[in-house]
């Protein structure tokens, strides 16, 4: 059995993922998102799909980026 790095959980079925040269177990998906997908630089909302950078930050959606300041951006084409 293993622990989670986000919760502390002790649990026979973890998991493990590498980001880089850091690798981390996790219990569950939530745990996994929570200490490593990407935060929104305006809403800090975790980034779970692609996301949209500008200024060298990473925004969960373009109202996000444009919110910041960065007009260029938009949801649609």
């Amino acid at each position: 059995m293993a622990t989670c790095d986000t919760c502390g959980n002790t649990y026979d079925k973890t998991f493990t993922i590498t980001k880089g040269e850091e690798t981390k177990t996790f219990d569950s998906f939530e745990c996994a998102v929570q200490a490593m997908a990407p935060a929104c630089a305006h809403c800090s909302c975790r980034i779970l799909g692609h996301g949209v950078e500008a200024g060298g930050q990473i925004y969960c959606c373009a109202h996000c980026a444009r919110e910041s300041g960065h007009t260029d951006l938009a949801d649609r084409a």
